[in-house]
């Protein structure tokens, strides 16, 4: 797996076609797998000999993986997504009240309230340049950098340049899962900033345990802070159903829970807005079937999540025993990744057309369920509202700016530094 990320479509076309689980070697030259085929991943995902427990991680119990590999947190962190049986049931019944159907539609209006305020603040971000380096000048931009040395370049004239994920698809999600959790807003960009070094695959080990110290250090902030003066926020109902009874939630899950939670109750939907708006704007043509109401913004969604999944390959299952998937045999203790890009962009269960961007394969309601929100026991728990966000997002966005387009060609975009994570580090789009 290459560390720096890139865009993986190549890659898993070249792997699908010699099977739909692949032997891969991570960060360190540590051995594992990957399954890639849409059936092979839905079987994987929910076999009764799979498990998520890093005690089942062969070589992390051998003592073979060091401190700051940038794969670590994945396996360690306590919480929902390392938890099996029991466990795991406790953990995630004690959040599941937060993402009811009931709950999330009451998030409706304040979701709406957050996207137009960040509409309306659009014009005047343009030209002003961002956080992340862009020098945008007037209409042009010129030499805007990306974090980590990438840079684009541009020459935009005749239109105003925003960087759409900064200024409006990461905010968006930060700002709503903050509320939910009752985490102040002096603390967003940090946040977002150590959640990114967090799900970075190419980050030095320093910087690997720099990261894991100061978001831990942000989040025992925020718990004592509702500790102190508890509010209407899962926190706070989280720090009570702690005192009632400490068996529910140790202090270690406390904050790997909030941790969770964070990352990918914004992470995950700031990915699905930003490939969402890039699908639309080099595919003219479906972005015309929607806004004739041809097609659906929930299609828009839904088929995003299956072409240019958020997630590209997540960590970490292991095998209880050695498991053969698709005659290829996993063997007890392998670190696996759910290749959610590659399955589904899977001709075998997709389609030949599997690789094209194209919303009218919902029409007739026989398009094959994608994978990239899980499936079994592990199915995204957030996933309701991450969709009603970026439905809400592309609606609103593209009806006040039905002209906007991306300012640089695709190639010229930035990509996440991470074979985690799956979209650009900036979008620079012209409102129209």
């Amino acid at each position: 797996m290459d560390p720096a990320g890139g865009c993986p479509h190549a890659a898993n076309a070249r792997l699908l076609a010699r099977g739909a689980v692949a032997p891969v070697v991570l960060p360190g030259d540590v051995e594992a797998m990957a399954v890639i085929g849409h059936d092979a991943l839905k079987e994987f995902l929910s076999h009764p000999d799979v498990a998520k427990g890093a005690a089942h991680f062969t070589a992390l119990r051998e003592g073979q993986i060091p401190d700051g590999w940038p794969l670590k947190t994945f396996a360690t962190v306590q919480g929902m997504t390392t938890a099996d049986g029991d466990n795991h049931r406790r953990l995630r019944s004690l959040v599941s009240k937060a993402f009811t159907s009931r709950r999330v539609e009451a998030l409706r209006g304040r979701v709406e309230e957050v996207t137009a305020e960040l509409l309306d603040n659009l014009p005047a971000a343009a030209g002003k340049g961002s956080a992340s380096g862009a020098d945008v000048v007037g209409a042009d931009v010129v030499g805007a950098k990306a974090t980590g040395a990438n840079v684009v370049e541009a020459n935009v004239v005749g239109a105003n340049v925003v960087d759409l994920r900064e200024h409006f698809a990461m905010p968006l999600p930060m700002g709503v899962i903050c509320e939910l959790l009752g985490v102040d807003a002096e603390f967003h960009d940090q946040l977002h900033h150590l959640s990114n070094q967090i799900v970075a695959t190419d980050i030095a080990p320093e910087d690997a345990m720099a990261a894991n110290r100061d978001i831990v250090a942000v989040l025992s902030t925020v718990a004592a802070s509702r500790t102190a003066n508890p509010g209407d926020d899962l926190t706070s109902a989280l720090i009570a159903a702690r005192e009632e009874d400490g068996d529910r939630l140790s202090g270690q899950e406390l904050i790997g829970t909030l941790l969770l939670m964070i990352i990918a109750g914004h992470e995950t939907t700031l990915n699905l807005i930003t490939n969402a708006v890039r699908a639309l704007c080099r595919h003219r043509d479906q972005l015309e079937l929607v806004q004739s109401g041809k097609a659906s913004w929930s299609d828009v969604v839904e088929e995003t999540l299956r072409w240019d999944s958020p997630v590209s390959f997540f960590p970490f299952r292991y095998p209880t025993r050695d498991l053969t998937v698709d005659g290829t045999v996993i063997p007890q203790g392998t670190p696996v990744l759910a290749g959610y890009s590659a399955a589904g962009r899977d001709k075998a269960a997709h389609g030949e057309d599997a690789d094209v961007f194209d919303l009218t394969r919902y029409a007739t309601g026989s398009a094959t369920r994608h994978l990239s929100l899980g499936h079994g026991a592990h199915f995204c728990l957030g996933s309701s509202l991450a969709k009603m966000e970026a439905t809400i997002a592309l609606e609103r966005l593209f009806t006040r700016f039905p002209d906007l387009d991306v300012a640089v060609t695709e190639a010229e975009l930035p990509r996440h530094a991470s074979f985690v994570g799956n979209s650009v580090q900036q979008l620079p789009v012209s409102l129209g």
